[in-house]
């Protein structure tokens, strides 16, 4: 696909940001980064649409889902174990999802699949994780234009009920979960935002089909 003139002004504007964050010294955090995300399944539940009522909808799917995660992930040791239980009882999450649509009185159909995706920098509770192609569990509902919700199902952030959830101490480096937790904030308040420009210039070079990295 030919880039347009202003496609092409975004690309070396980001290009000139990418390298003199690179020359910066960050390429240790951004190695760090990478680790995370390599580590961490999330969970994204798109609404139908951002109307008050589909936006609650929205939260209701959530909470059944996240019942049936509990009993879900409660026995997984690693993310692959996680990932292996998510395909086996995706069926079994979207029934639970529908279920709940249903009984609130609505048609939309709901779907579930494990994707690899793009997230910004997102903050859950006071937990950070840079931004990103992450592994995760992607709910729609219906048309699923409206405002997503996420949190972290493994380790298992978002799973109160679960008996023994995984800590992230348990899958983390020291180093990577101080930068999670925000240790030394505002230094990893500003490395965040560098990463987030690297990972959107990654992520605009896809969309486009070019592969730069």
């Amino acid at each position: 696909m030919k880039l347009l003139k202003i496609e092409k002004a975004i690309l070396f504007g980001l290009l000139i940001t990418v390298s003199a964050t690179m020359l910066s010294g960050f390429s240790g955090f951004s190695t760090q980064c990478d680790d995370i995300r390599g580590r961490v399944l999330r969970l994204h539940i798109l609404a139908n649409s951002d109307s008050a009522v589909d936006q609650q909808l929205k939260l209701n799917v959530r909470d059944k889902i996240l019942e049936q995660s509990a009993e879900l992930f409660k026995s997984a040791q690693s993310k692959q174990q996680a990932e292996e239980d998510v395909c086996e009882k995706l069926p079994e999450i979207v029934k639970v999802a529908q279920a709940e649509v249903n009984r609130e009185g609505y048609s939309y159909k709901v779907g579930a699949n494990l994707v690899h995706m793009y997230f910004s920098t997102r903050t859950y509770g006071n937990v950070t994780l840079p931004a990103g192609d992450y592994d995760a569990v992607r709910i729609t509902i219906g048309a699923a234009k409206g405002h997503n919700w996420w949190c972290v199902l493994y380790p298992s952030l978002c799973l109160p009920a679960a008996e023994k959830p995984t800590k992230l101490g348990d899958v983390l480096t020291p180093n990577e979960v101080n930068i999670v937790n925000g240790t030394g904030k505002n230094g990893v308040v500003i490395k965040f935002k560098s990463v987030e420009l690297c990972e959107q210039f990654k992520d605009f070079l896809k969309s486009h089909g070019i592969s730069f990295f």
